[in-house]
């Protein structure tokens, strides 16, 4: 997996939470989504931080997180981040690029499969990305 490279470039752990849960949904979208999310994570995480994938049940819902102990997000960025008419695309911790489209397209991948994006952050602490999808 690509993220799994650049975060050994970086020295990045990956902890893996999760179990096996059966959703319904679109699996090639759903993986684009967590790819993103794990890239994002890792772009904007530190030298020797730490990223989480974990999984909840919640009712009828798995939520899926991606947690990292990065640089975060001002309150006030974090409510633009899906509006496509603004530039979102910033470097990451190593001048790392990318296009500020990725986030965008992930919320409209979780929306079309019946689930809601959440987004919490808090500069020098971190941010966690998380979704919910409706199990099987």
């Amino acid at each position: 997996m690509l993220v799994s490279g650049q975060a050994k470039l970086k020295n990045i752990e990956i902890r893996k939470d999760y179990s096996s849960s059966q959703v319904t949904a679109d699996r090639d979208m759903i993986m684009t989504v967590v790819r993103n999310l794990l890239s994002n994570a890792v772009k904007f995480t530190q030298k020797s931080g730490m990223v989480t994938i974990r999984t909840k049940t919640q009712g009828n819902f798995l939520r899926i997180s991606v947690n990292d102990t990065g640089v975060g997000i001002h309150a006030e960025k974090i409510e633009s981040l899906l509006e496509i008419d603004k530039n979102h695309s910033t470097p990451g911790t190593d001048n790392e690029t990318g296009t500020g489209l990725g986030l965008i397209l992930c919320a409209e991948f979780i929306k079309i499969n019946k689930g809601v994006l959440y987004i919490e952050s808090e500069i020098n602490k971190g941010s966690s990305f998380s979704f919910t999808l409706p199990l099987a």
